[in-house]
């Protein structure tokens, strides 16, 4: 299995880079958001960074599948990958971009066996509420009608989004923003799933563990009994196969004649 060895390879060898040029496309995006009054080369330059990344990855999903030995079955098995590079291709938005790129990286992550599900979730929260952030004021903030008009605001709505508690004080106004919305409750839903789910498995096998050890305990004395019962059952058998007609009397001085009738010999 040389092909497949190969490919896993690059994976490893990939990873660290390809999460690097995630952050740079983190700040990238979000550079025109936040300081939209910036010059036209700052704006320029973040838009590069983001295609370079999308190529970085696109590149990255080209090299696995011509490392694959069974390039069809890797297709089947990793099509959200194939759509997340196709996604910036049909139509060039910059939202597009995100979701392609948040995609990849998320994909990649699984990927990772130094990723704990711990270390992956508290990321995954992180990045949506930057991103839904972001999202959703580059959405919102020229809208007629939005209320979303500053970071802060963007902020507050993913965090109550995102917890599905939406007190109302900030909703989006638009189509897409609506969808940013439930794109951003649906993934709030699951996390808190996945981190129901993770406690419950730890409790589920710490208590496996206990009984474990107390099965164990309970065998080992069960043990102990049965080799007491033997050793008992070994000194009986052999006190009752003894002859008490051979031992010598109690009140008998050692070295004297075992007879009481044996008369001394004669010198």
């Amino acid at each position: 299995m040389k092909e497949p060895s190969r490919r896993l390879l690059w994976e490893r060898r990939s990873q660290t880079p390809l999460l690097v040029l995630a952050v740079a496309f983190a700040v990238a995006y979000a550079v025109p958001i936040v300081a939209p009054d910036a010059s036209a080369r700052v704006h320029g330059a973040c838009t590069l960074v983001e295609w370079v990344v999308w190529g970085a990855f696109a590149a990255d999903y080209l090299v696995r599948l011509a490392l694959s030995e069974e390039r069809g079955r890797f297709v089947r098995t990793h099509w959200l990958d194939l759509a997340a590079v196709v996604l910036p291709l049909v139509q060039p938005l910059r939202l597009l971009r995100l979701v392609a790129t948040l995609l990849l990286v998320g994909r990649r992550a699984r990927m990772a066996p130094q990723i704990q599900l711990t270390t992956y979730v508290a990321g995954s929260v992180v990045g949506l509420l930057m991103f839904g952030s972001l999202a959703v004021l580059s959405v919102e903030r020229d809208a007629p009608d939005g209320n979303i008009k500053n970071l802060g605001d963007a902020v507050w709505w993913s965090f109550t989004t995102m917890t599905t508690v939406g007190y109302g004080d900030h909703s989006p106004t638009t189509g897409l923003g609506r969808f940013l919305a439930v794109g951003l409750m649906l993934s709030g839903i699951a996390l808190l799933g996945v981190v129901t789910a993770n406690i419950a498995a730890w409790f589920i096998s710490r208590f496996e563990r206990d009984d474990q050890a107390e099965r164990l305990q309970l065998a080992a004395i069960l043990e102990l009994r049965a080799e007491v019962r033997a050793l008992r059952g070994e000194v009986a058998r052999l006190g009752g196969t003894a002859d008490p007609a051979a031992a010598p009397p109690a009140d008998a001085a050692p070295g004297a004649p075992a007879q009481r009738g044996a008369s001394a010999p004669t010198p």
